[in-house]
């Protein structure tokens, strides 16, 4: 299934895009963590298009993200605008 990460892959992924690798609370590291989750997900899914409760967990996954986006738009602008070419989530 999707790769997992380890906690120094989680760390770095904090670190690079929340501020500090403590900080896991933060927006835009959630954002990114879902975001690479998501990716892994998708892969998966290309091969393993019957799985429905990989898709289920993707489809969620996803609405989360897009909550935590609308969150950031709302919150910051910039930063969210930022985030999403980052990322490159948006086209």
């Amino acid at each position: 299934m999707a790769e997992y990460l380890t906690e120094e892959q989680q760390k770095k992924i904090f670190k690079e895009y929340g501020g500090s690798e403590n900080n896991t609370g933060s927006v835009e590291g959630q954002i990114a963590l879902f975001t690479h989750r998501i990716k892994g997900l998708s892969e998966h899914l290309k091969e393993n298009n019957k799985d429905h409760s990989c898709r289920r967990s993707l489809l969620k996954m996803v609405g989360k993200r897009k909550k935590l986006l609308r969150y950031l738009a709302k919150k910051d602008i910039q930063k969210y605008r930022d985030l999403i070419e980052k990322l490159g989530i948006r086209k």
